[in-house]
């Protein structure tokens, strides 16, 4: 997720999730009139009208979680363990968060097991506003991850390798993996990078709302770099070494186009959405949708509000930017905890419906390719979500939209996980190549001086 004030808010979204869900219990206005105030042939076919809409639903809600029990369903983008870090009665529990009940967040088992994810990366992210030092708290989370993992292993099963992941789902266990969310855990070295995977991480995000040492992220101005710096480019490589996949949500632009340029394994956007749908900085560009399947990489589609609708977007991007600066120029956590709880509680977001994160899959179909989508939703890491996709329990009902809009089976298969498999196991088959070919890389950061404009 973009904003990270959102992170340390969870008595808000869970606020947030219950107006949704009265909301969705809630009588639409401007219903038809009752029966006693119509003729009888107007009721009768407001009747049967009110009869066939529910049975069409029905039907492809009923064919989209027939699918999804067939086949495996990756998220890209979880949140849960910031939230678990974040939860005020006792932070970092994985016993106090007991996830076989209902949480007060987005997650818990039952409802994972309602929406039928059959494999989730898990993000470990940490904030990068503040300067760091980031290690620290990079390993507490990567720690706290594997403890939730391990906590329940009648659901859970951590997972490395996308044969792990087929494993897993056979066993009829949630694929756990490890996904960092901010390149500036590494503390500009490349030693870290092979210790985090050595730990199970299996993508980083090169960014996060910061620009690191070496690297654009795309909600920072004025550009730091122009993309990657030499050092940024020797990450790409370096993880393509290790079979880690490059993620590419966050950044900017520019960024994209270096990695894509560098990148020999498939890259991904582990929680993304499309610039010609909405255009906001986080999203991605056609003219790099266009260059993705040269390289084999992954969109996987988040579901946030803001990023998926220009109309929230209009609202929610300018007063986030204003909180992030905000936040960035408190001297003190409580500070920051103030301005971000005042600065929530006055944002006002209209609501959106399942239907534009379609719109979204649909776009980067239309430009990439259906080998070059997947599923990021970002729960946990933000309280505005489109009607009837608040939870973990609604992947059913994206699917079942798809349906409505013709989409084969084949198809479904590949934007479910399909496409996330291929990449990983091609990202697996380069990084033994690459391993007989060079050692690990002793590369050190050297302050890079910005690149000049033409």
């Amino acid at each position: 997720m973009q904003f990270a004030p959102y992170r340390f808010a969870p008595m808000l979204r869970a606020t947030l999730a219950v107006a949704s869900a009265l909301a969705l219990s809630s009588p639409v206005a401007g219903a038809a009139p009752t029966a006693h105030t119509a003729s009888p042939g107007i009721a009768a076919a407001a009747a049967a009208a009110a009869a066939a809409a529910p049975v069409a639903e029905d039907a492809a809600l009923q064919r989209a979680r027939r699918l999804l029990r067939s086949t495996i369903l990756i998220d890209g983008h979880n949140d849960l363990p910031i939230a678990m870090r974040s939860y005020a009665p006792a932070p970092s529990d994985v016993v106090a968060y007991d996830l076989r009940q209902r949480t007060s967040g987005d997650t818990d088992i039952p409802r994972l097991r309602e929406g039928l994810i059959g494999a989730q990366f898990w993000s470990v992210y940490i904030p990068g506003e503040g300067g760091g030092p980031y290690a620290r708290t990079q390993l507490e989370q990567i720690d706290l991850a594997r403890r939730i993992i391990a906590r329940y292993p009648d659901t859970f099963r951590l997972a490395t390798t996308a044969k792990e992941i087929r494993a897993a789902h056979r066993a009829g266990r949630i694929a756990s993996l490890l996904g960092m969310e901010g390149g500036y855990a590494l503390e500009n070295s490349l030693g870290p990078l092979r210790a985090y995977y050595d730990l199970g991480v299996r993508y980083m995000t090169l960014t996060h709302n910061t620009h690191t040492d070496w690297a654009d992220s795309a909600n920072q101005l004025p550009p730091r770099h122009g993309g990657l710096t030499p050092f940024g480019e020797e990450v790409v490589r370096e993880m393509n070494r290790l079979g880690m996949l490059v993620d590419l949500a966050h950044t900017s632009a520019e960024t994209m186009a270096d990695a894509l340029r560098v990148s020999e394994a498939p890259v991904i956007w582990s929680h993304a959405s499309a610039r010609g749908v909405c255009d906001v900085p986080r999203n991605v560009p056609d003219d790099i949708l266009r260059d993705v399947p040269r390289n084999g990489g992954v969109v996987m589609i988040t579901f946030v509000a803001p990023f998926v609708d220009c109309d929230v977007a209009k609202v929610i991007v300018p007063a986030s930017m204003e909180l992030g600066l905000r936040m960035r120029t408190a001297s003190t956590a409580e500070e920051r905890r103030k301005i971000m709880t005042e600065g929530m509680k006055a944002i006002q977001a209209p609501p959106t419906s399942i239907g534009k994160v379609a719109d979204h899959i649909e776009h980067v179909r239309r430009i990439a390719g259906v080998d070059h989508i997947g599923i990021g939703g970002d729960f946990d890491g933000n309280p505005w979500w489109p009607t009837g996709l608040s939870d973990v329990s609604m992947y059913p009902n994206l699917f079942a939209e798809l349906i409505r809009r013709g989409w084969s089976d084949g198809d479904l298969r590949k934007l479910a996980g399909e496409n996330l498999l291929r990449a990983m196991e091609q990202a697996e088959r380069v990084a033994r190549r690459l391993q007989a070919e060079r050692p690990a890389s002793t590369l050190r950061f050297e302050a890079a001086t910005p690149r000049q404009s033409p």
